[in-house]
Order: C-alpha cells, then structure tokens, then sequence
C-alpha cells in the first residue's frame, strides 16, 4: 500500500506536481494525425497533463499545439478560424500562429508593436508514425526522440489507436504490467480471440500462480512471469516496462507484438494508446478487422470520438449470462474493456492504503518505487530513465525455458528490437 502521501506523488499529474515536472521531461503522443487531416482544418480540444490546450494545422501544413484561451479575453480558440497561416478568435479577432505568436490585433494600430509582445504558451511538436508528439519540458532538457521499433515500420506493419480512460493513469499503466490476472481476467478470450486462441501460451496460462522476476534496465523494469509448462519447464511471460507509461505486452504464437501508453490527460481521466506491430510482415485483413472490431488489445469507440462503446454509463454492457457460461470470465466483452472497466471501478484514483498487496504484485510495488525514487532525484536534478532512444529498443517475448535457465541470460537476444527479426512468441 502506499500512504497518501506518496499516492499523490506519483499519481497527480499537473504543471506544478513534482510527477507532472517528471512526466514533461518525456516526449508525449497526442493525437492521431488523421485527427487533423489537412491545412486549415478544424482545429482540435486536448487536455494533457492539466493543461488545456488546442492543436491545429495550419495554412502550409504544420500543427500548432498552443494555449486553449485567447489571450485577450480568455476566449477559447477551438471556436477559432482556422485560415491565412493562423487560428483566429472570433470575439476580437486576435490571431495567433503555430508558435502561439500573436499575428493581429485588429483594434490596435500595426506600427504600435502591440502584436508582438503577445504570445501564447506553445510546444514542440513532430509528426511519425501517424501520431502528433509533443514535449512540455524546459526547452534545453528535450531529450531525443523515441526510439521504439514499430516508429520505422511501413504503415502496413502497425496499427495505432486510441481510447478514453476515465481513471487515473497509474491504475491503468499497473494494469499494463500485471500479468498475474490474464489467467483469470482474460481466460475466455485466450481461447476465442483470434489473436490468442489455439496458441501455446494460452494453453499454459491455465496455470494461475505465477511467479515473478523482475531485472531492472536502463529505461524501466524487464518483468519476467513464469509458470509451470511441460514437464521441468516453464512458460515465461516477458513484459516490458519503459518509463514512464510504455508497456509491451507479451506475444501470442506468430501473432504481432503489443504495447500501450497511458497518457494523463489530468489526474482523474488518461489516455489509453494502443500500438499493434509486426517487424518482419504487413498485418493482415483478418488481423486488422478483428482489431477494428474490439478485439485483441483494442475496442470500438464511439463515432466522432474516442470514448469506448463498452463505458460505464452502460454498464459495459455487462453479460452475466456470458459470464456465468464462462464464455467471458467477468462478462465484459474484449480484452481491453475487461481491463477498463474494472479500473475504473477502482474510483477515478484509488486509495492504495486499502490494498493488500501479494507476491504477484511485485512489479507494480517496484513500478510505484522507481517512480517516486525518479520523481525526487529530479527535484535534485538529476533526469530520469527511459529518454535515451536505447531504452526504448527492446521488446517483450514469450517461450519456454527449463526451470534451471535465468530468463535474463538465456533469452538476452530475443529482448532486444532486431530490424528484419521476428520476435520470440509461443
């Protein structure tokens, strides 16, 4: 459990939280680019890390990630005009470019230099892999941008979405590294999913006490869970973790590689990526629909946005009747929103002083410790793991060894992104 204390500490997200100094020292995924399809489109509401802010593509084609109110009234600029290289407020008809410089002023006279002393606050910004990325830190702490395998990819060898969590992003992310509850959570999709069923590792997930190791690295934590396979083996589970809210999860058989990233967008509601790669091949059309339609580690959102059909005004469209089958094991459809729902069942942060945590909590216990340990080194100013591109070059497997092999060495190669390799699946 953690004390309130220390609960705020690594949960509350913030401009002036010593987490929300930590999480700005990251580059951070903001939207789809497909959000902003062409120049002088609409522009786009986005809450991150506390702030409200408003992204928009202008004129010549590049996005803006500014300030959300007008600086002269407080305006929102979401209700703005989008033209001529510039987001115009239509109060007043103040304009603003890219960098969240003031263009215009129409009320007062060009040669007064008025203009240029306005500006709004604005952030760095770059476009890969269809997604808008930004950095919120001090300009001269911008560290080198990620590195993670599936960035280089054609399009055709990757799938990237996004959803709405209505919870706080750490019970999310603790979700994301917690694979002691795939046994019981997920047992019914293991063996109806498609990109899970009739695979090894979901036969041998019928082992429900893992045991857990877990190496630190240079960008987070390697999480190895093991259970009991064939006779004097076992099946291992290889999750990474790459600070602050990178996880990959481990593979099914020849199917793709996973991962996610849980974004805050304030203390209370996060951002929920998804990010599913092949290295070696383009995703199929059976792959890709069954993704687009709630399967795998995606969901199906509801039109116009990015809010999950399956919510908690609904219920999730809880079936009890599938559940008590045994067709789904908490009768929430997906394996995504079986893992939401229950999160944000927690509150929209939980009290960690009521757990009682177990030995299969232990990489979220180490995750919590890292976090707070980074989070005051950088208050001495020290910067934290996971900025190099290094760090993110690495990927997560699944195999089976003989119980007397140590994962970490036996396995050492097949932890690593190798372009043109396929990963290390059962």
């Amino acid at each position: 459990m953690l004390t309130q204390e220390d609960n705020d500490l690594v949960t509350r997200s913030g401009p002036q939280a010593p987490l929300g100094q930590l999480l700005r020292r990251y580059w951070i995924p903001v939207l789809l680019t497909e959000e902003l399809p062409e120049p002088d489109c609409p522009p786009i509401r986005v809450k991150l890390l506390g702030e409200r802010l408003v992204a928009f593509r202008d004129t010549a084609g590049k996005v803006g990630f500014i300030d959300e109110f007008c600086a002269h009234r407080g305006v929102s600029l979401w209700f703005g005009r989008n033209e001529e290289h510039g987001l115009r407020c239509p109060y007043h008809g103040w304009k603003f470019d890219v960098n969240g410089q003031c263009l215009e002023v129409p009320s007062e006279p060009a040669e007064s230099g008025y203009c240029a002393k306005i500006r709004l606050t604005s952030y760095p910004v770059v476009e890969k892999a269809g997604i808008v990325w930004t950095y919120m830190g001090p300009k001269d702490k911008q560290p080198e941008f990620p590195a993670f395998e599936w960035l280089d990819l054609p399009d055709t060898h990757r799938l990237v979405a996004k959803r709405w969590q209505e919870c706080n992003w750490l019970q999310a992310m603790e979700g994301g590294i917690d694979s002691s509850h795939v046994s019981w959570l997920h047992s019914g999709e293991l063996h109806t999913d498609p990109l899970h069923r009739g695979t090894k590792g979901a036969k041998f997930q019928g082992d429900k006490t893992p045991k857990f190791e877990i190496v630190e690295s240079d960008g987070g934590m390697v999480i190895g869970a093991r259970r009991n396979a064939d006779a004097g083996n076992y099946y291992w589970r290889i999750t990474q973790w790459i600070a602050p809210w990178w996880t990959m999860i481990p593979p099914y058989g020849e199917n793709a590689l996973n991962g996610h990233a849980w974004v805050p967008m304030d203390d209370e509601s996060c951002i929920a990526w998804s990010f599913t790669w092949h290295p070696t091949r383009p995703l199929s059309a059976d792959e890709l629909h069954t993704m687009r339609h709630g399967g795998g580690i995606h969901v199906e959102t509801l039109p116009g946005t990015f809010r999950p059909i399956l919510n908690k005004d609904n219920d999730y469209m809880m079936d009890r009747a599938a559940q008590k089958s045994g067709r789904t094991f908490s009768g929430v459809h997906g394996i995504a929103m079986q893992d939401a729902s229950l999160q944000e069942s927690m509150g929209p942060v939980v009290d960690r002083r009521r757990e009682n945590l177990v030995s299969t909590d232990n990489a979220i216990i180490m995750a919590r410790l890292l976090l707070k340990k980074a989070v005051r080194a950088l208050q001495k100013g020290v910067e934290p793991r996971g900025l190099a591109a290094s760090h993110h070059q690495v990927r997560s497997a699944s195999f089976v060894l003989p119980a007397d092999e140590p994962f970490v060495t036996a396995k050492a190669e097949d932890l690593r992104a190798r372009p043109g390799v396929t990963h290390t699946g059962i």
